[in-house]
């Protein structure tokens, strides 16, 4: 029977008191019997509009209904046939504003909780499932991809499906790129990641790790050693700054170093080879999904104060609002409409605090967003004695600047056209390394238009 019910099965979770002291995950996950609730409350709409808002195009409504009739295996083989990582999607994705953003139930109350759904049957399948990974036929063609991030590894995953011999070049020791580094333990378990990335290498996928393309290795040579198309989906890994008097201090963090640090070196455990020096009184500029990570980090390795310092409104934050509503429940103070100013103090170690400057909201700027305007004689000074700037990435300038031939724009972002292809042939881009940063599902779903693109590419080569 249907579940008219507006609103979603509540999602459970860790005490905040609990959680904020530890690295364990926060959102615990639907039960067998919370799933089968929630996926009744689907519609089963005839022209699927939840379908249109995701990027990997996803048959949402088949696979929900699966759920409702107890078939979770069936359901995880739709959603498998689109996602090669629907355990990390199930976690990350910003649901509210794609999928679940188009959901019909959404008019008049909640929408269908279609990411929770997608998590619960991802781990199902986990843990429930003996069956081996199908190593498809091979069709004597190689393809290269380098980056192992959500774009590369959806990239090569689809290619390996289509029967090529993949390879994947990753910079860091281990494949997952920002899954790995980026996104914290409590939000993503490592060992999802893992296990995702062990189904690619099932099928087939090869991935050569602790290979810097552009420095170890270079595009050209890789298409001399017989790679017939190239996919870069190497992310945006070089940090924003503000360019503020102080930046240089010690105790003043790229949000990315920090966050590696935390996540991909271990710096939270007592017996880690690498600790993070951290403050008692912590600012974190921003009002992303990464600002958010990065505070709620920083709480968790014992922090006082974590402040979140953000020039616009709580409204205009583009961070998604389940990150938001967790970062409040543990304690992690919202300072918007401020801006920092400069960081103060003494040659290369700042003790003095950071000044910051109140802000309001004026006309709307390129983007619709109100822009932010400093308001007179408002100065202050916010008491923290470590900060972490979480204002932006752009793409790392290595691989442009060894292989000619690659257009990027003013922000060193790749050029493509809407297939992936740069402008040279043989070579295409999707990610992060095209948009800037973004979202995971995003720079999956420009991996999975790639390798089609990729695919009809070495087939016309090869007429």
């Amino acid at each position: 029977m249907a579940n008219m019910s507006l609103k979603k099965n509540e999602m459970p979770a860790q005490d905040p008191v609990v959680r904020s002291g530890n690295f364990m995950e926060v959102a615990l996950g639907y039960s067998k019997e919370a799933a089968v609730d929630e996926a009744k409350r689907c519609l089963n709409c005839k022209n699927k509009p939840c379908v249109g808002g995701c990027p990997v195009g996803i048959d949402i409504p088949e696979f929900i209904a699966k759920v409702a009739e107890e078939d979770f295996e069936g359901a995880y083989e739709i959603i498998a046939r689109s996602s090669s990582l629907p355990a990390v999607c199930g976690r990350v994705c910003p649901q509210e504003r794609q999928c679940e953003g188009k959901c019909v139930r959404g008019i008049k109350g909640e929408p269908v909780a279609i990411g929770r759904l997608e998590r619960f049957v991802a781990d199902w399948h986990n843990e429930h499932s003996t069956a081996e990974v199908r190593k498809p036929e091979q069709n004597g063609h190689k393809m290269a991809v380098i980056g192992a991030g959500p774009s590369g590894l959806t990239c090569a995953g689809d290619l390996a499906r289509m029967g090529y011999d993949v390879t994947v070049y990753e910079a860091l020791h281990l494949a997952g790129g920002v899954l790995v580094y980026g996104i914290p333990e409590f939000r993503l378990p490592k060992a999802i990641v893992q296990k995702e990335v062990d189904g690619l290498k099932a099928m087939g996928v090869k991935i050569n790790t602790n290979i810097v393309v552009g420095r170890t290795i270079s595009v050209d040579e890789l298409f001399e050693m017989g790679y017939e198309a190239i996919f870069i989906g190497s992310g945006a890994g070089l940090p924003r700054f503000m360019g503020i008097n102080g930046e240089n201090f010690k105790g003043v963090y790229s949000a990315n170093e920090f966050l590696t640090r935390v996540n991909l070196m271990k710096a939270y455990r007592d017996d880690s080879d690498t600790p993070i020096e951290h403050g008692r009184n912590v600012a974190v500029v921003g009002g992303g999904n990464v600002a958010m990570d990065a505070a709620r980090c920083a709480k968790r390795l014992g922090a006082e104060n974590v402040y979140i310092v953000y020039r616009r409104s709580e409204a205009e934050m583009p961070a998604r609002l389940e990150e938001v509503e967790h970062a409040k429940e543990e304690g992690i103070i919202f300072k918007t409409l401020n801006n920092p100013v400069e960081i103060l103090g003494d040659e290369h170690k700042f003790v003095n605090g950071m000044k910051c400057i109140e802000m309001e909201l004026g006309e709307p700027d390129a983007s619709g967003r109100r822009a932010p305007v400093e308001k007179a004689d408002s100065e202050f000074v916010l008491d923290v004695d470590c900060v972490v700037m979480a204002i932006g990435t752009s793409p790392n300038p290595l691989i442009r600047n060894t292989t000619a031939g690659l257009e990027t724009n003013r922000r060193g972002c790749f050029i493509c056209d809407e297939n992936g292809l740069t402008s040279r042939e043989g070579v295409y881009a999707g990610g992060d390394a095209v948009t800037g940063a973004a979202t995971v599902i995003l720079a999956m779903g420009a991996g999975k238009t790639a390798a089609h693109a990729m695919d009809e590419y070495v087939k016309n080569k090869n007429k």
